[in-house]
């Protein structure tokens, strides 16, 4: 086993941490406190060609794998930009991957241009209020237009949508069969690149906690037309479509939350030789020292297996297994070491002068999302296990 990464991946990994570093903390505060999009930072990453890494070359992308993709995105997070930095271009790096594979010739040549340099931001529509992880049971519904045009027209709700506001498509599942006439629950769904400019569509940003400079929305589409050539793949198949960018994107965000831990705990580490009480550092006290040595061992385990994902889908292998459980240990231990460094500044972690209050906010959200550590922890015990399914 090479542990090793390569030349090309080590100069990835250069010029991605060179580039995040011009924005600094105090940026990422005011687009956080401001809900903001960081249009600067967004604009000089899409300058760098750094958006489309994983586009095929032929679309104007860079052809990368995910691993390479998910090096860059553990350096925007450790750069301090965390989720506020990450979730600007995310979606392009996972979200197309249904296009990739499954688009027409034309969609792809229509679509992937565009979000390879940055001109086109995109979003994802799968979650639904009334249905949550259980995406057989959304309630979202394409029906046929009766007009003989071949047209879609959809009709539903859509939550959670990160950066639709700044976004001109989606890619929207939706029934096209009800459920009960479907011969399974995952049959009878279908994949659609929709427009979100009309009159038939209502955004909502969503009040929360962290992650602020890149908003949420809830998505209202009431009769929105789509054209049937915006159909990704066959009808009815859109769920099995769906499943292309699940994986890669558990190991995406494992990267991730392993950036933000690492971002902690360098304000940590910093803040435990700097700050004197007593007379000493208070990194000479082990009751200090001992809990930041804990967070950097759980994120070098973590980052083990997050690597391993990576590799394994970008040989084509099996990866489900690999994935989850980068995702469930990478976004405890990030979670883990931006608690630590909160409780290392004390009271002063707590002001946000100090940015690590920030990363704990967002840390926090890599615990429940995309998928909750609860779910993962039901897809180890069902499929790596055996052991008889609980929902």
């Amino acid at each position: 086993m090479d542990f090793q990464l390569t030349e090309d991946q080590e100069a990835i990994r250069k010029a991605v941490r060179d580039l995040a570093s011009s924005f600094s903390d105090e940026y990422w505060m005011e687009k956080d406190q401001s809900v903001e999009f960081p249009h600067e930072f967004y604009d000089a990453f899409a300058e760098g060609g750094w958006l489309g890494m994983a586009i095929p070359e032929e679309y104007g992308g860079g052809g990368l794998g995910i691993l390479e993709a998910a090096l860059l995105l553990e350096e925007v997070a450790a750069s301090g930009a965390g989720m506020n930095g990450c979730s600007t271009m995310h979606l392009t790096i996972f979200g197309l991957n249904t296009i990739v594979k499954h688009g027409s010739p034309e969609l792809r040549g229509e679509i992937l241009p565009g979000a390879a340099d940055g001109s086109l931001h995109v979003c994802f529509g799968v979650t639904e209020p009334d249905a949550g992880t259980d995406t057989t049971r959304i309630s979202t519904v394409a029906r046929r237009a009766e007009d003989g045009s071949g047209d879609y027209l959809v009709h539903g709700r859509k939550v959670w949508i990160t950066k639709a506001g700044q976004s001109e498509k989606m890619v929207l599942i939706a029934r096209t069969t009800p459920r009960e006439e479907a011969e399974k629950p995952t049959d009878g769904m279908s994949l659609f690149l929709v427009d979100l400019d009309s009159d038939a569509v209502q955004l909502r940003a969503i009040p929360k906690m962290g992650r602020n400079a890149v908003s949420s929305y809830e998505v209202v589409m009431d009769g929105l037309r789509v054209p049937a050539s915006r159909r990704v793949g066959e009808e009815g198949k859109g769920f099995r479509y769906l499943l292309d960018g699940l994986n890669p994107e558990r190991i995406l965000l494992a990267h991730e939350a392993l950036g933000i831990g690492r971002a902690a705990l360098g304000k940590a580490v910093r803040y435990a030789n700097e700050r004197v009480v007593f007379d000493r550092p208070i990194g000479k006290n082990q009751g200090v020292a001992f809990p930041l040595a804990e967070a950097a061992t759980r994120l070098d385990a973590a980052e083990l297996m997050a690597r391993n994902a990576a590799w394994r889908y970008d040989q084509g292998l099996a990866c489900g297994r690999e994935a989850n459980m980068a995702k469930w240990l990478c976004a405890d231990a990030g979670f883990q070491a931006a608690d630590q460094a909160v409780q290392t500044h004390g009271g002063m972690g707590y002001a946000k002068e100090y940015h690590v209050e920030r990363y704990f906010r967002e840390a926090r959200l890599l615990r429940l999302a995309p998928i909750s550590q609860e779910m993962i922890l039901n897809y180890v015990s069902t499929h790596v296990l055996g052991l008889p399914r609980s929902y």
